[in-house]
This record gives C-alpha cells, sequence and structure tokens, in this order.
C-alpha cells in the first residue's frame, strides 16, 4: 500500500519518464474541435488511451454521430479492439461519450509494468493521431 504522497511521486515520475522516452508532441487537447480532445491514463489497474467528446449535450451528440460513422474505418484500419461508449460516466460522475482501448494488469504502482505501458500508450495513441489526421475534416462542424 502507498501513501498519497509516495502515489503521487510515482505518478509523476512515470510521467517525466514517459516524456523522456517518448519526447512527441501529442496533439491531446489541440484538435481545434470544440469537446474532442486526446488523453493517456494509467492507475493502479489498467491503462487507456481515449478520443473524449465533452460538451452541450446536442453539440456532443452531433460529433458522436460524426464518430461512429467512422467506426468501421477506425476499427478496421487503426485500432482494431476499439470500444466506443456513447455514455461513459467519468470517477467525478460527469457524463462524457468516449473511444478509447485499455491494458489491463498493469499499474502505476509496479514498475516492472512500466515499459510495457509506455509502449502501449505511445502505439494506440499514434493510431488515433493518425485515424484523426486523415478524417479531421469529417469530424468539423
Amino acid at each position: 500500500m502507498f501513501s498519497k504522497e509516495e502515489s503521487r511521486k510515482l505518478r509523476e515520475e512515470f510521467w517525466i519518464s514517459f516524456g523522456k522516452s517518448y519526447p512527441r508532441k501529442w496533439i491531446m487537447y489541440k484538435t481545434k474541435i470544440k469537446g474532442l480532445s486526446f488523453k493517456f491514463h494509467f492507475d493502479t489497474k489498467k491503462a487507456m488511451v481515449s478520443i473524449d467528446v465533452e460538451g452541450e449535450l446536442e453539440q456532443r451528440i452531433q460529433l458522436w454521430e460524426k464518430l461512429e460513422s467512422l467506426k468501421s474505418i477506425l476499427i478496421n484500419e487503426f485500432l482494431p479492439n476499439a470500444i466506443f461508449e456513447d455514455c461513459f460516466i467519468l470517477e467525478n460522475q460527469k457524463e462524457i461519450s468516449r473511444i478509447y482501448i485499455s491494458l489491463n494488469d498493469v499499474s502505476i504502482h509496479n514498475k516492472n509494468t512500466w515499459l510495457q505501458t509506455m509502449q502501449f500508450l505511445s502505439k494506440k495513441m499514434i493510431k488515433m493521431e493518425e485515424f484523426f489526421i486523415n478524417y479531421k475534416d469529417i469530424l468539423q462542424p
């Protein structure tokens, strides 16, 4: 069991190490599409990369419908294991729509899983970004 401070330090160490190991300018929030962002997530049970759709419900629905129309392309050409959830509840109880792919049985508290996780995060985010770059025009409002 780790204290909050020990856990915070491990998280910080992981993300600094990831940034140094994979020095790249990720798109993340710079999609230029309101409510659309890319996210990395790594906790004590899994790692995940995602495309998150947030914002006002009507705008979210319109953007989500465009993403769903591209679902077969995303799955067939980029990320075969991508999961589409039109209603995803975050820890803070906020509802968003999310496309994600996760790696289970890894832990930010276990340094032995860090290399595997870093490789996963980088490889999958690159695929998500390639998809986005290729189909950005369709996703524009």
